[in-house]
């Protein structure tokens, strides 16, 4: 395992990575169908020649909303924000022009990037925010060009990118998901941001051979961090793989070793492979894998939602590590990570640079890598911290001697019964994972009784002739409820025949759905 060299900012492991990997490739990408490498001094050259670029736009401190998909242009705008002293603010590129007009005047936004997302919406956003400068739109690699060429370190603004950002302040504000309530922006410095990379991992993965996809959007705090940052310190390759509808073919240009990854991708993949070894007996279970993954696949890391252990535990036929790890934004990103003697129950093994606690069932977090606070909300602020200083995450779980980390459920979510019970919904709603014709559930209290929600897999159904879910489902409710205590009993069963509402991340709304 690699030792562990901390660089406390953005900027420092810039630097660092050119001088320690210079023209090795590190971010690789196809473009007009040909595979394109930037080395770590270009990714340098091309971030500092953004970070003067906004220097020279403006001497004020910018709040900048950086809207589009994972590319190249992205990683590069993001990074050029974080190392120019100003604030970093991404979005998804799906925002409407409501949200926007909203998020925007919320987070004092005052300079807008885009990669053509908002073309459609930018007049009109654009009309209420103020801002120092017209949009910047980089529609394409040569608009992007352009800025690295005119503000290159042979230019007149070289000198702009000579100074030291203060590692303390605002840097990136990333605004919450919002399963309930209003969206918060989290606010992390620098030095926050860059501490959650440096911890020391618990699996044997790091190597000058590892290669990692990036398969995940950017603007989700777990890719950028985990897949960018962090291979941005540790000097490994980093494929982007930009559309989820070419992951199959990025699979076989790129070949990676590690992917970060949300289940419901592990999912998709495994049903390829699937499908590989029912056509072709002959492939061993590692071969079919190989034919979708391509031959080097070794790790998955999972994260962003529930991994089922049935689904993990399959993976390691073909010789694929699957487990899941477990953090929040609040914290940095990353609170634990998984390794070979996790269980496939837990969400990994607390990393060293994090304390964790169990108090009343709540888990709770120490670490330097904890968000300075919501952008402007004091009070939401206060109440996310206990009176000796530690982070309240709202999840309930246990920790082990070995410190692993099992999460049972949230505890705003929990359902008090007038027996005085408490329940978790989520520990419910797991028991449903492991069959194929339920696609969604959200299980919740009403009139002191257990009510599941449960929308079907329709495509299954269509599949199997199964013209009508309610028996099957009935049938599953009842085979739960023979094996729960009573508390957990559920009473009434509805199937929907629309999904879930959710969040942009694909998180359930559980509050306007329960409302």
């Amino acid at each position: 395992m690699r030792e562990l060299t901390y660089i406390p900012t953005i900027r420092d492991m810039l630097d660092n990575s050119a001088e320690k990997f210079g023209n090795k490739a590190f971010i690789k990408y196809v473009e007009n169908g040909k595979v394109v490498e930037k080395s770590f001094i270009q990714v340098r050259e091309d971030s500092l020649a953004i970070c003067r670029y906004l220097r020279n736009l403006s001497k004020e401190k910018l709040h900048i909303a950086l809207v589009g998909k994972t590319s190249y242009e992205y990683i590069i705008l993001a990074t050029g924000i974080l190392i120019s002293g100003n604030v970093l603010i991404p979005f998804a590129p799906e925002i409407s022009e409501k949200e926007a007009k909203s998020l925007f005047a919320r987070a004092d936004v005052n300079f807008i990037v885009h990669d053509g997302a908002l073309s459609d919406r930018i007049e009109g956003i654009a009309a209420e925010v103020k801002t120092v400068a017209p949009p910047l739109c980089i529609s394409s690699s040569e608009c992007a060009e352009k800025i690295y060429r005119d503000f290159s370190s042979d230019s007149e603004y070289a000198s702009l990118s000579d100074f030291k950002v203060d590692e303390n302040e605002p840097a990136i504000m990333i605004y919450t998901s919002g399963t309930t309530g209003v969206k918060k922006a989290v606010v992390h410095s620098t030095k926050s941001f860059a501490a959650n990379v440096m911890y020391t991992d618990l699996v044997e993965y790091v190597s000058d051979e590892a290669s990692t996809l990036s398969v995940l959007p950017m603007y989700h705090v777990f890719c950028f961090s985990g897949d960018y940052v962090r291979n941005l310190r540790d000097g490994l390759p980093l494929a982007i793989n930009g559309n989820m509808r070419d992951l199959a073919q990025n699979l076989k240009i790129f070949q990676p070793s590690v992917m970060r990854i949300v289940p419901m991708v592990a999912q998709t993949l495994l049903k390829m492979i699937r499908a590989t070894m029912s056509k072709n007996p002959s492939l061993t279970p590692r071969q079919a894998a190989e034919s979708v993954y391509g031959k080097n696949i070794e790790w998955l890391f999972s994260g962003g939602a529930y991994l089922s252990p049935e689904l993990a535990s399959e993976y390691t036929q073909f010789g694929i590590f699957l487990k899941q790890g477990y953090g929040m934004t609040e914290a940095g990103c990353r609170v634990t990570v998984p390794d070979e003697r996790c269980s496939f129950e837990s969400v990994g093994r607390v990393i060293d640079i994090c304390e964790v606690r169990i108090v009343g069932g709540e888990i709770q977090i120490k670490t330097p890598s904890v968000m300075l606070g919501y952008y402007k909300m004091p009070e939401e602020t206060a109440k996310m911290f206990t009176d000796d200083g530690w982070l309240r995450t709202g999840d309930i779980g246990y920790l082990t001697e070995d410190n692993e980390l099992y999460v049972t459920g949230r505890l705003k979510n929990l359902i008090i019964l007038s027996g005085g019970e408490n329940v978790s919904p989520e520990a419910i709603e797991k028991k449903f994972n492991e069959y194929e014709i339920v696609s969604e559930v959200l299980v919740y209290g009403e009139n002191d009784q257990i009510v599941a929600e449960v929308y079907p897999n329709y495509d299954y159904c269509e599949e199997n002739g199964i013209d009508d879910p309610t028996d099957s489902i009935t049938t599953i409710v009842r085979h739960l409820n023979s094996t729960s205590k009573a508390s957990h009993l559920i009473s009434k069963t509805v199937i929907r025949k629309e999904p879930l509402e959710k969040t942009e991340s694909g998180k359930i709304k559980r509050k306007e759905t329960i409302i």
